[in-house]
C-alpha cells in the first residue's frame, strides 16, 4: 500500500508484518465480490475464506444483503471521474457505519478494525469493502480502480500493479484485445 499511512498493515503474534483488509485487499475483495459469477451462500462463504474473512459464515438469509452490497460496490468501478468515486466511496462508508475500532483478538498486536469483531459477517464485509476502497481512492488513486477495457468483458479490478496503468482484469484479456486489434489491422485484401 502506498502512501504515509501505515493502517493496512498488522503484526502477526510472530512478529511479522501482514497487509490488514483495510488496505489494497480490502478493495480487491470489491471487485472479486462484483465478478461473482454465482451469488449463493456457499460461493459467496468461499470467496470470503479465500480473502480470509475471519468466520466467513454465510447462511441463505444473508445472500440478498451481499447481492445489494455487491450492487452498491460496482458503482466505485463505473467511472474514472474523482468526485463519482469519492461519492459512491462516501456512500459505502456512511452504509458500512464505518468508525475505527482498535482490537487485539487473537493475540495479535493491536490493529484497526472499522467495526467491532463481534459483528456480524455482511457488517464485517461491508466494513472491509468499504474501507479497502477508501483506502485504495486516497492513497493508489481513483484509476487503480476499473472496468475491464476488452469489450466482450467488463470485470471489475483493482490495479496492483506498481506503474498504475492496467486496463484489463487479467493478462489474459490484455492479450486478447491485442490480437484482436493485431488481426483487424492485417485483415484485408491480400495482393
Amino acid at each position: 500500500m502506498a502512501g504515509p499511512l501505515t493502517v493496512g498493515f498488522r503484526n502477526t503474534r510472530e512478529g511479522h508484518v501482514k497487509q490488514n483488509h483495510y488496505g489494497r485487499l480490502g478493495a480487491v475483495l470489491s471487485a472479486d465480490l462484483i465478478n461473482l459469477s454465482e451469488t449463493d451462500a456457499a460461493s459467496i462463504q468461499n470467496l470470503l475464506e479465500a480473502h480470509e474473512i475471519r468466520r466467513p459464515e454465510v447462511v441463505d438469509a444473508d445472500v440478498e444483503g451481499f447481492r445489494r452490497w455487491r450492487d452498491q460496490l460496482a458503482r466505485a468501478f463505473r467511472s474514472g471521474d474523482s468526485a463519482e468515486q469519492c461519492s459512491a466511496v462516501n456512500d459505502l462508508l456512511v452504509e458500512a457505519t464505518i468508525r475505527p475500532w482498535v482490537s487485539t483478538h487473537d493475540g495479535l498486536q493491536p490493529h484497526l478494525h472499522f467495526v467491532p469483531d463481534s459483528a456480524d459477517v455482511l457488517s464485517r464485509v461491508k466494513a472491509v469493502t468499504a474501507g479497502g476502497l477508501a483506502f485504495v481512492l486516497c492513497w493508489e488513486g481513483g484509476a487503480r480502480l476499473g472496468r475491464c477495457m476488452r469489450s466482450e468483458c467488463s470485470r471489475a479490478y483493482v490495479d496492483t500493479s506498481r506503474n498504475g496503468r492496467r486496463r484489463y482484469c487479467t493478462a489474459r484479456c490484455g492479450n486478447t484485445e491485442a490480437v484482436m486489434r493485431h488481426r483487424s489491422r492485417h485483415s484485408g485484401p491480400k495482393p
